[in-house]
């Protein structure tokens, strides 16, 4: 301040006056100065702090749920009814099948055949005919779990191997659900209720995984309008609709219709070739026969108007069935009902 106010009492200001104008431009560049340091930790001190990030909860989007048996979407996996189902002349036309998820074709006594129904994705308001068990239903049933079972009856040495089975027991004589329709003679004429009898098997398995896969066609294939199979007093032959987007089913040369109306038929077909024996039991005084569902052997699948030689396994009885190409490679089926017949290999 001393040498400012030298400065300007040497340019005229009088000694007074310089010292007072000295005193005030240094007070000024010191405020100045000073406010200079000072605003920016106001400025700072004075910002709001910035609100806390809110996140949005995670969407939760329900995952595609897919069945087990078709391949088709389903809101959830329900349990598994399976029905033997009558198939000789007089039980024709049958009721419910087009509901099924699955079809089991398998051979019993005098050379005919009798069906396995398999439910589950969804449930008919009837079906039927009902008829009785066999031998070779128990180790088929095992893959399902502990699954519901109706049927008729059973020959009195087979029953009580039923009873003791992992499964529940839905047997005519003891469950509720069934009705004898006045339209057919006995006894083609039991038929039943299947949310009726799943309400009496609450427990029941949820549908899961028994080997079946879905998705695109192999490259590979034969072309086929039709495949026949035979039984010694049955045959079953399926013809492929591009319209249907299904193999129809023709039974002893006549079209497999539903009293639901139209043809019964699956978008996958499997022929299994299999060993067939004879029963432990005796059924009306013979051995019927006993298809294993164990073990390997050949197999065609038909789907969209194509065969495929695959070849299937099931080592184990809790286990589900797998079917493999030449190639390694899983056999792929078309989404919806899968019929699955059970017949003596080739010899």
């Amino acid at each position: 301040m001393t040498r400012l106010r030298r400065v300007l009492f040497s340019v005229g200001f009088p000694a007074a006056g310089a010292a007072l104008l000295a005193l005030t431009i240094t007070l000024i560049v010191a405020l100045s100065s000073s406010d200079a340091q000072a605003r920016p930790q106001l400025i700072v001190a004075s910002l709001p702090h910035p609100p806390p990030l809110r996140v949005p909860p995670p969407h939760h989007v329900k995952p595609l749920l897919f069945s087990p048996f078709t391949g088709q979407r389903v809101r959830s996996l329900k349990p598994v009814l399976a029905v033997k189902i009558d198939n000789i002349v007089d039980a024709r036309p049958q009721t419910g099948l087009q509901a099924a998820d699955i079809v089991y074709v398998l051979p019993v006594e005098g050379g005919l055949t009798r069906f396995m129904a398999v439910f589950s994705s969804h449930l008919p308001r009837v079906v039927g005919p009902v008829r009785s068990a066999r031998e070779d239903d128990l180790p088929l049933l095992r893959q399902f779990g502990k699954p519901a079972f109706s049927y008729s009856g059973a020959t009195p040495h087979l029953l009580p191997f039923i009873h003791r089975a992992r499964l529940f027991d839905l047997y005519a004589g003891i469950a509720g659900g069934y009705f004898r329709s006045p339209d057919r003679f006995a006894p083609h004429n039991e038929y039943a209720y299947p949310a009726q009898l799943l309400r009496e098997a609450r427990h029941a398995s949820k549908a899961r995984d028994i080997g079946f896969r879905f998705g695109p066609i192999p490259t590979r294939g034969t072309a086929m309008r039709s495949y026949s199979v035979s039984y010694p007093a049955a045959s079953y032959t399926f013809r492929w609709s591009a319209k249907a987007k299904r193999w129809l089913v023709w039974m002893d040369g006549a079209p497999a219709m539903a009293t639901e109306g139209g043809q019964l038929g699956g978008a996958t077909v499997i022929i299994q070739y299999t060993v067939v024996r004879t029963s432990r039991f005796l059924e009306y005084g013979s051995r019927p026969p006993y298809a294993s569902s164990l073990n390997s052997g050949k197999a065609v699948v038909l789907r969209n108007g194509r065969a495929f030689g695959v070849r299937w396994s099931r080592p184990k009885i809790d286990g589900g069935t797998t079917f493999t190409l030449k190639s390694g490679k899983r056999m792929t089926f078309s989404r919806g009902q899968v019929w699955v017949v059970l017949v003596a290999a080739p010899r």
